[in-house]
C-alpha cells in the first residue's frame, strides 16, 4: 500500500491526499503534481529548498553525514581508485567500465580533443582581458554551429556524440581562452597524454619550451576533476535541465550551465577564497589573521570567511578531506610550504579546525578552499578557476541532461509564482497621469 499525506485547510476547503514517494535513500517525497488541479493552489518554495524537481539515479548527497555518492560509489573510493575518464564513463552510462570499455571510451575522447580551426577566429573577437568564463560561455555555445551533426537532443546517438565532443574539447577551449588572454600561441592537444596531463601541457607549454609532466600535479588535477564532476541538483545542473527541457541542443544547454556556474555563490567560490587570502596577505599576512577572524565573528562586520562551510554539507565536506591530502602532496612536491600565501592558508585552516566558534557552526574548510590553493600552486591563474570547474562539471551536466530527456515524465520546466503586483487597472490618457 502506498503511503499518503493529507493536506488540511483552515479556510474550509476539503482536505486532499497525495502519495508519498520513497527513493533508494534520502527523505521521502510528497507527490504534489495534482495539487493545482485538486485545490487551485500552488506551493511557495523560493530557491526550491524543499522541492524535488526531478527523480535521479546519478548522484546522492547526505549533507548531515558528509556523504557523496556517484551512482552508489563513495567519492572517497572513486577519487583514490579511479581516474577522471573512468568516472565520466560511470556518470554517463551507470557502471564503472571494464578495461576494454575504458580503453574504447578514452580513445573516443582522445580523438575528439581538437576543435575546428575557425574557433580561433571566433575567439579573437573577444577582448584579451575578457573574463575566461565570458569567453567559455561563448565558445561552448558556438560549438553547435561547428558540429551541427550532433545537436538533436532527442536522438540518443547524437547526444552521445555531443557528450564525447564536449568532454574532449572543454580542456582545449579552456586552454585556448587562457593562451589568448596571455598573448601566447595556442598549443594543440597531444593524444599520447592522459586527460589531465594533456590539459596542463596545452596550458603551460609554448612553441619554444615543451611542458614537463609532473605526475603529482597531474594526479592532483585529475582528482579535482573527479571531485567536481557532479553534485546533484545544484544551480547550474538545474539550469542545464531547465534549458534542455525546451528541446534545445546539448551545446546550448551546457553553455547555460557554464553561465550559471560563473556566479560567485556557485562556481566562483574557490576564486573568492583565493581573493580573500590575497587581501589578508596585503594587510600583513599571518600576523593579521587574528584581526581578520575577529572581523568574521563580528556580526556587524561585512567580512566573510570564504571557502569554509557549505550549504548542503552540515558536516565535513567529503571532497574537502580528499582535496586536503592532495593539497599537502602538491605543496610538498613543489616545495611551497614556506611560500607566504600558502603559509597563510594553512594557518587559517588550523584556526578554523580548532576555534570553537567555527567548530560549533561546522564551518569546516570546503573543497573550494583546498582546490583553489592547489590550482594556484599548479600555476592556474585565479581568474581561470571557475573555467576549470566548468571543465570538470561538464560530464555531470551531460549525464543529468541525458537522464532528463530519457525520463518519460519529463516536461518543459515551468515554475509557478506568487503574484504580488498590481491588480487589474485601466490605462488613463497621458494628460491625466
Amino acid at each position: 500500500m502506498t503511503d499518503t499525506a493529507t493536506l488540511q485547510f483552515s479556510d474550509g476547503s476539503p482536505a486532499v491526499t497525495f502519495p508519498i514517494l520513497t527513493g533508494t535513500m534520502g527523505p521521502q517525497v510528497i507527490d504534489i503534481r495534482t495539487l493545482y488541479a485538486k485545490t487551485g493552489k500552488f506551493t511557495y518554495d523560493p530557491g526550491f529548498l524543499s522541492t524535488a524537481a526531478c527523480s535521479s539515479a546519478i548522484t546522492y548527497i547526505d549533507g548531515d553525514k558528509g556523504e557523496l555518492l556517484y551512482r552508489g560509489y563513495p567519492i572517497e573510493q572513486l577519487a583514490t581508485r579511479c581516474d577522471y575518464l573512468a568516472t565520466c564513463y560511470l556518470l554517463l552510462y551507470g557502471e564503472l567500465p571494464t578495461r576494454a570499455e575504458k580503453d574504447d571510451f578514452a580513445g573516443r575522447v582522445t580523438h575528439h580533443t581538437m576543435v575546428h580551426e575557425q574557433m580561433q577566429f571566433f575567439l579573437r573577437g573577444f577582448r584579451r582581458d575578457a573574463h575566461p568564463m565570458a569567453v567559455l560561455t561563448g565558445l561552448v555555445g558556438a560549438l553547435s554551429a561547428f558540429y551541427p551533426d550532433s545537436i538533436n537532443l532527442n536522438d540518443a546517438h547524437q547526444r552521445d556524440i555531443s557528450a564525447i565532443r564536449l568532454i574532449a574539447k572543454m580542456p582545449t577551449l579552456v586552454a585556448m581562452a587562457y593562451k589568448y588572454s596571455m598573448g601566447q600561441p595556442y598549443i594543440y592537444p597531444r593524444n599520447d597524454l592522459s586527460y589531465a596531463a594533456n590539459f596542463m601541457r596545452m596550458m603551460f607549454a609554448t612553441p619554444c619550451e615543451d611542458y614537463q609532466v609532473n605526475d603529482v600535479l597531474v594526479r592532483a588535477l585529475d582528482r579535482i576533476f573527479i571531485l567536481h564532476a557532479d553534485h546533484e541538483q545544484n544551480a547550474s545542473t538545474s539550469t542545464v535541465r531547465m534549458c534542455a527541457s525546451s528541446g534545445t541542443n546539448p551545446f546550448a544547454a551546457i553553455a547555460a550551465g557554464v553561465a550559471c556556474l560563473w556566479g560567485p555563490a556557485h562556481g566562483g567560490a574557490n576564486e573568492a577564497a583565493l581573493t580573500m587570502l590575497y587581501e589578508i596577505q596585503a594587510q600583513g599576512g599571518v600576523a593579521k589573521i587574528g584581526e581578520f577572524i575577529a572581523q568574521v565573528k563580528d556580526k556587524s562586520s561585512s567580512v566573510r570567511l570564504m571557502g569554509f562551510g557549505h550549504r548542503v554539507y552540515k558536516n565535513y565536506d567529503p571532497r574537502a578531506k580528499l582535496m586536503r591530502e592532495t593539497c599537502y602532496e602538491v605543496l610538498t612536491a613543489l616545495g611551497l610550504h614556506d611560500d607566504p600565501l600558502f603559509k597563510l592558508a594553512m594557518a587559517l585552516e588550523k584556526i578554523a579546525l580548532e576555534d570553537e566558534y567555527f567548530v560549533q557552526r561546522k564551518l569546516y574548510p570546503n573543497v573550494d578552499f583546498y582546490s583553489g590553493i592547489v590550482q594556484k600552486a599548479i600555476g592556474i591563474p585565479v581568474q581561470l578557476f571557475t573555467a576549470v570547474f566548468a571543465l570538470a562539471r561538464t560530464v555531470g551536466w551531460i549525464a543529468q541532461l541525458n537522464e532528463m530527456v530519457s525520463d518519460p515524465e519529463y516536461k518543459i520546466g515551468r515554475p509557478r509564482q506568487l503574484f504580488t503586483g498590481a491588480a487589474p487597472r485601466n490605462v488613463r490618457p497621458i494628460s491625466e497621469r
